[in-house]
């Protein structure tokens, strides 16, 4: 896992989510990716997949459950993304490797995490509800992430390093593709494929 930059120029931005239920005996999991023009953040390109019969769900584990099917639908993308907003936590995790960085490791592709609640770590500092306000998320002495404000009224997100990203680049990059909601466009069109793609594997199922 590289914890700096290591990307080139950002043509096409890439979106990730998963989509699952925690007790589900069938241990599936829906997933998909969407491509997204850089200059537009109009999308591209999507792809999805579906997998049942993985790992249970065991929290700080959910990369070993979610990346292959990730990785599928990565697959499926008629145009591959240069970078990654993952739904999830990078480096801010208990095991210093959430689904971005492990996502991000497994494609040797550049990710970020965009996370909606904490996992380890706390925020510290003053953290006003104002969009654009940060402040770090801290865990021992060390910034794992930073909480970022981006709607008033709104819960804040959690940015951390995924892969082949600094943690700076990492929010310059989640602040460039807000669209006045509180996600991102490229994970808010991720969460929308991944329902779409839970629908069409349950109208399949009957």
């Amino acid at each position: 896992m590289v914890t700096e930059d290591a990307l080139g120029p950002v043509r096409v931005l890439g979106g990730a989510d998963a989509s699952s239920m925690r007790f589900d005996p069938t241990r599936t999991v829906h997933a998909a990716m969407v491509a997204l023009d850089v200059a537009t953040l109009a999308p591209i390109g999507a792809g999805g997949a579906s997998r049942s019969g993985g790992l249970p769900y065991i929290p700080g584990l959910l990369g070993f459950r979610e990346v292959p099917v990730l990785a599928r639908a990565f697959a499926q993308l008629p145009v591959k993304p240069d970078l990654i907003l993952v739904d999830g936590h990078g480096i801010a995790h208990p095991k210093g490797l959430g689904v971005a960085s492990h996502l991000g490791v497994v494609l040797d592709v550049p990710t970020i995490g965009v996370a909606k609640s904490v996992l380890r770590g706390t925020v510290e500092g003053d953290f006003p509800d104002t969009p654009g306000a940060r402040a770090p998320l801290v865990w021992k002495g060390r910034v794992l992430g930073m909480a970022l404000r981006t709607r008033r009224g709104a819960n804040p997100l959690y940015v951390s390093v995924g892969h082949r990203v600094s943690l700076e680049t990492a929010i310059a990059w989640v602040e460039r593709t807000l669209r006045g909601r509180r996600l991102p466009e490229p994970t808010r069109l991720a969460h929308e494929e991944a329902a779409r793609v839970r629908l069409a594997a349950a109208a399949a199922a009957g």
